[in-house]
């Protein structure tokens, strides 16, 4: 349901999220998310714009956020890159649907519902979870971080 693009963005602002009082280099990002740095470049521009991220040019420059992971939701990081489609007009353009179809109708509600869930969420909520998965991290099978 969410793009690429979002998967990604969510990817880097979970990792700057967990060390919020430091810079980080597009090149680490990159690395630690396994996302292409060029592509990376363009998603944390758009975070960026979105006023999620702020970017330090120069030397020691990089990215961190720009708000408290605890202002920031998921669907804050989604709106940002690649907002959820809602469906307000007939996609086909039928001039007789001057309302939604039935089921143009609950499929934006299934996107509402979407966007509801995914507000809920603040990146440090993902943070401070209880999972012995913890987002972006590789863990062992015993439990411990890998580096």
């Amino acid at each position: 349901m969410l793009s690429q693009t979002a998967e990604y963005a969510l990817r880097a602002v979970v990792l700057l999220g967990r060390r919020a009082d430091e810079t980080h280099s597009a090149d680490l990002l990159a690395e630690r998310s396994q996302v292409p740095r060029r592509y990376l470049h363009k998603v944390l521009q758009d975070l960026v714009r979105g006023g999620l991220v702020r970017s330090q040019p120069g030397p020691g420059g990089g990215y961190s956020l720009d708000r408290a992971s605890s202002d920031i939701t998921i669907l804050d990081v989604v709106n940002a890159v690649s907002p959820i489609q809602r469906i307000h007009h007939c996609p086909l353009g039928l001039k007789s649907h001057t309302s939604l179809c039935p089921l143009h109708k609950e499929l934006d509600k299934a996107f509402a519902a979407t966007e509801t869930a995914l507000a809920k969420v603040t990146i440090a909520q993902l943070l401070r979870s209880t999972s012995p998965i913890v987002p972006m991290v590789e863990v062992s099978v015993k439990g411990k971080k890998k580096k």
